[in-house]
């Protein structure tokens, strides 16, 4: 499972110091000048970073308020839930999902509704490759 660091970027008006992170991780969001970064669980980060961040640099508790508030905060998130709206869009317009609602029981509401579980599952596991849901 990834795990999640958070540290803080040294900025002056010359220059800015950020966490030299492995290609493969993902910079989640920056929230109240701490950001946060998804590491993947087999990945560790090099261990020559600038002492700025260094003395910043932490393991994430993830609670379920963090978990929360970074998937506020995270354009990914933002991403993930819009390409969940729009698999589900693809095959049902607003007008066809309250209809669908409307009509259950039926054949037709449960294949609907398989849909929008795969759709959901989905989101849920991109959400869980960042470390940002549990199992």
């Amino acid at each position: 499972m990834p795990y999640i660091v958070s540290y803080q970027k040294f900025i002056t008006r010359n220059i800015t110091k950020q966490l030299d992170f492995p290609e493969e991780s993902t910079e989640l969001c920056t929230i109240d000048s701490v950001t946060y970064v998804s590491l993947p669980d087999d990945v560790e980060l090099r261990g020559d970073q600038p002492d700025e961040i260094r003395d910043t640099l932490a393991s994430a508790v993830m609670t379920d308020a963090l978990r929360d508030l970074i998937s506020e905060h995270s354009p990914h998130v933002w991403l993930i839930d819009q390409r969940v709206r729009d698999m589900i869009a693809d095959r049902y317009s607003i007008t066809d999902e309250i209809k669908q609602m409307r009509t259950a029981p039926s054949a037709e509401f449960d294949e609907y509704n398989a849909h929008v579980e795969a759709s959901r599952a989905w989101g849920h596991e991109q959400k869980l490759a960042l470390g940002l849901r549990a199992n």
